[in-house]
């Protein structure tokens, strides 16, 4: 059963005839509760419009969200969105931005029972040592882990993922990775990874979706990943399957990418200047 539909999903920010600001156009898409899809694709091809139609920020111009049957009106715990920038408030500690979103999901909950779903979650991103510590006093990687703490903590039905590594050194979103499946494996939670890395979408998805560069930015067919869990990165380089479903995916991003070069590519006529003459005469 689908528990995500996109469907003929247009979005433009300029509706005007002389800038139409057009980002996406013609999106259809289904995932099936359970299931981990990633979307890859080029900076600026409209990923985080994308997340943003999804988790009910932004609605789009044409065409409908549906969620669990329902079009989506507007945010919901029930979309759990971890974010490329963290986005944790400065003013609070770990603990209080956790439970301050405890406190939206869960309101008649009793003090004691969110106490112990903060403390649950920052434990399970094995934060517990900096429970009282402000984000300022973090790591990225830090950061990062109660963002996601953040997300899991209001039991999301679907967990949405923004370039949530991107800005990360290769360690730490290597260990992260490891971290959110293991975290997925528990309850198989939907997951939707937005991403621009290859390697990344193929070790943590079951199907992975290009997004073609924009403007009219659309979806390109599916790459299903035909490989076992829980997967191994190193064993991945030697899996035929894993070798040859890569370099599909990679071969028709770089044609994307050509494509896309060739459309901005303009042949220029050259003015007809001639350089001044500053010969200096002494006399």
């Amino acid at each position: 059963m689908a528990i995500l539909e996109l469907r003929n999903i247009y979005k433009t920010y300029n509706p005007t005839k002389e800038d139409k600001g057009e980002i996406l156009d013609n999106i259809n898409l289904s995932i099936e509760e359970g299931e981990f899809v990633a979307i890859v694709g080029f900076s600026g091809s409209g990923k985080t419009t994308l997340v943003n139609l999804i988790n009910g920020l932004l609605k789009p111009t044409e065409g409908e969200v549906i969620f669990k049957g329902k079009p989506v009106e507007d945010t919901s715990h029930e979309r759990g969105v971890i974010f490329q920038n963290y986005s944790l408030l400065p003013w609070l500690t770990v603990y209080q931005n956790i439970d301050m979103a405890i406190q939206e999901a869960f309101p008649k909950a009793s003090k004691q029972e969110k106490d112990v779903r903060v403390k649950e979650h920052v434990e399970m991103v094995g934060l517990t040592h900096a429970l009282n510590k402000y984000p300022k006093e973090l790591s990225g990687g830090m950061r990062q882990r109660v963002s996601v703490a953040r997300a899991l903590s209001m039991n999301p039905e679907m967990i949405i993922m923004d370039e949530p590594l991107g800005a990360l050194d290769a360690l730490t979103r290597g260990n992260l990775q490891d971290e959110i499946l293991k975290i997925w494996e528990v309850n198989k939670r939907t997951a939707l990874l937005i991403t621009n890395d290859v390697d990344e979408a193929m070790y943590m998805a079951d199907r992975i979706i290009p997004l073609k560069p924009g403007p009219n930015a659309t979806l390109g067919p599916e790459f299903k990943i035909n490989i076992e869990r829980p997967r191994n990165k190193t064993a991945l380089n030697d899996n035929e399957e894993y070798k040859k479903t890569r370099l599909e995916i990679i071969e028709y991003l770089m044609d994307l990418g050509e494509q896309q070069a060739a459309k901005s590519t303009s042949s220029y006529e050259l003015p007809d200047l001639q350089p001044k003459d500053f010969r200096w005469d002494a006399n």
